[in-house]
């Protein structure tokens, strides 16, 4: 069974950029779309991006477009989000999640994953 482990959040200053990483422990993403979620104090989960790890695919939220980029190193079986432009709005947990199989419409879904990580903080200071 795929576990998903993330790293790389932390406290910036606005304006200022992260990245963080989701890494497979226990086998491969092949055949997974692997995204991030985001949840503030007090809001529901949403979708931040998502990438098919066969075709490279990439699935934006809208508000997020050309500050954030998702990319993957298959080799290193690991995603990456780098995160420019941050804004104290963007601090919350960020989620790494991964399923297989998932149809276009079905990625920006919470629920259509299976797998999900334990989350790593980010704080956007203004």
């Amino acid at each position: 069974q795929v576990q998903l482990v993330e790293s790389g959040g932390g406290l910036v200053t606005a304006g200022g950029s992260l990245k963080l990483s989701c890494a497979a422990s226990g086998g491969t993403f092949s055949t997974y779309v692997v995204g991030w979620f985001r949840q503030a104090p007090g809001k529901e989960r949403e979708f931040v991006a998502a990438i098919t790890w066969s075709a490279g695919r990439t699935y934006y939220a809208d508000s997020l477009k050309g500050r954030f980029t998702i990319s993957r190193d298959t080799a290193k079986n690991t995603q990456y989000l780098q995160m420019d432009s941050l804004k104290p709005e963007d601090t919350a947990l960020y989620y790494c999640a991964a399923s297989r199989n998932l149809y276009s419409g079905s990625v920006y879904n919470a629920r259509s994953y299976a797998l999900w990580g334990q989350g790593t903080q980010v704080t956007v200071s203004s």
